[in-house]
Order: C-alpha cells, then structure tokens, then sequence
C-alpha cells in the first residue's frame, strides 16, 4: 500500500500542476480576448483534472481542500469569460 499510496500522492501535485498550467492558459486567454478558447480550458479542468485530482484526493483519505479553492478560482475565471 505505501507504494501505492506514494504514487498517489506524485500524481495529485501532478495534477496540481497541470490546473495551474491551465489557469494560466485561461488567464492569458482573457487578457488576450479568446474567450471561447479560455472556455475550452475551463472544460478541461472543470470536467477532467478537478474530478481526477478529488477522486485521488478521496482514495488516499486526506485532509485536502485545493479543490475547493481551484473550484471557487474556476467560477470567478468563468465570470470574467461570460462578461
């Protein structure tokens, strides 16, 4: 199990990483006015690397509130794409 669980916990800053990356994607894509190009990055986390990171977060069972925090980041990024 500790190797597993070793692995697991590579693979959540992985993914920690790779949402940042993308937030600064979505970030770059406002200033620069793609907005439905921003959208694809806010799908893309929204819909893959969120769930990925919380069901990683969830098997190894520890006390982890990124995801909230990359949710609450999402939903103001998504604000800012609509306006």
């Amino acid at each position: 199990m500790a190797k597993r669980a070793k692995r697991l916990e590579k693979g959540i800053e992985s993914l920690k990483k790779e949402i940042e990356k993308h937030f600064a994607k979505i970030e770059a894509d406002i200033e620069e006015g793609r907005m439905e190009r921003g959208g694809y990055h806010v799908k893309e986390i929204d819909k893959g690397l969120l769930r990925a990171l919380e069901d990683k977060i969830r098997i190894l069972g520890i006390e982890d509130n990124s995801v909230q925090e990359y949710r609450k980041r999402l939903e103001e990024l998504k604000k800012r794409i609509k306006n």
